[in-house]
């Protein structure tokens, strides 16, 4: 799965990409362009846990779950129809998207977050508005005919192009199990969850200023995640050794980077819940679908392991802290064993039994 990076030109987006991913990549020449290929890479979730449970259960390493951002080549306000496009044809290849929002003055002494926000959202409703035209057209047609799965999609755009025309995103309608299987093979760009990522200067890292607070509010509004960014610092951060990054953490009254809780709330962006394998060889941190039953889980690890699965032994990191091992977690009662239909749920340590 991939989360897009978007927003306008000079918004940082790449900045918080090589941030994110380690990487060097450099800002898209003159801020957008059609044809140029997107960057590509991964990125490490931080995640406090891990090393909490390695305090407990002595491993040689420990590994982090991981997430893949794109940072999508933007395109400024009148870029023109042949740049809107290319920029949408990646859009539409992502799973979500992660949409940083200019908060500082970049030198213009112009800073209208929610200017930037609503001049990209408007150019994504047209875009989907166009798709649902064509496709309700067609669907229309079809279901003359009595089709079934006509008729479902009708209802579906429908719905969809009502939304549309009130130049509201697909995303803020409630839509069950069936409606979404739809909207995902039409690949709409206002449905995907949206994380806004407010991007401030040195002097707001707690996101105080008027102009993160309309990130994080046009957030609240509607119903997405929102957290608050220096990109610049944060790259910085990156190029550091951790000894030094800790100390100039400390410094600034900070437990972490806030990549951190970025990346973790991309990764709930996705749907995503952690849950962790441990033992002498290593301790890892393992994404799932929240909700996912046990097998799905033990498929995330290896597909032998999901075939043959025939339980789990599970307990919680809060467990492993309480009781300080798996032998007094046993004794206490608190190590569960549970079948195919268990959800796993975030926090778990497990271990799989299978036979293949």
């Amino acid at each position: 799965m991939e989360i897009g990076i978007v927003g306008l030109p000079a918004s940082g987006k790449t900045t918080l990409f090589n941030a994110l991913t380690g990487s060097h990549a450099s800002a898209f020449a003159g801020g957008s362009g059609a044809g140029l290929k997107p960057n590509v890479g991964v990125a490490k979730i931080p995640d406090p846990r891990l090393p909490l449970i390695a305090t407990f259960i002595a491993t040689k390493k420990i590994v982090n779950a991981t997430i893949q951002f794109v940072d999508i080549p933007g395109v400024a306000p009148g870029g023109g129809a042949a740049k809107l496009n290319a920029f949408l044809v990646h859009v539409r290849q992502v799973d979500a998207i992660v949409q940083v929002v200019r908060c500082f003055d970049d030198g213009s002494g112009k800073i209208n977050p929610a200017s930037d926000i609503d001049s990209m959202e408007t150019d994504l409703v047209i875009a989907d508005m166009s798709v649902v035209e064509g496709a309700l057209d067609k669907a229309q047609r079809t279901a003359r005919t009595g089709d079934a799965d006509a008729k479902a999609r009708v209802a579906v755009l429908e719905k969809c192009n009502a939304l549309l025309n009130e130049g509201k995103a697909i995303r803020s309608a409630a839509w069950n199990d069936a409606e979404a299987a739809v909207l995902r093979t039409y690949g709409l760009v206002t449905s995907k969850p949206v994380l806004y990522v407010g991007n401030v200067a040195e002097d707001d890292l707690q996101g105080a200023s008027a102009h993160a607070k309309a990130v994080l509010d046009h957030a609240k509004k509607t119903g997405q995640q929102s957290v608050v960014v220096c990109a610049k610092l944060e790259a910085e951060l990156a190029e550091i050794d951790e000894a030094e990054r800790d100390d100039m953490l400390k410094s600034m009254g900070l437990e972490e980077p806030a990549n951190g809780p970025l990346a973790r709330a991309a990764n709930r962006l996705l749907g995503l819940t952690t849950f962790y394998t441990a033992g002498e060889k290593e301790v890892r941190a393992w994404p799932v679908r929240i909700g996912a039953p046990a097998p799905e889980a033990a498929g995330s690890i290896h597909t032998d392991i999901e075939r043959g699965f025939i339980r789990a032994e599970c307990y919680s990191v809060d467990d492993l802290v309480q009781y300080k091992n798996e032998k007094s977690i046993r004794e206490a009662g608190k190590l569960r064993s549970e079948g195919k239909n268990y959800a796993i749920k975030d926090g778990d340590v497990v271990h799989f039994l299978f036979n293949v």
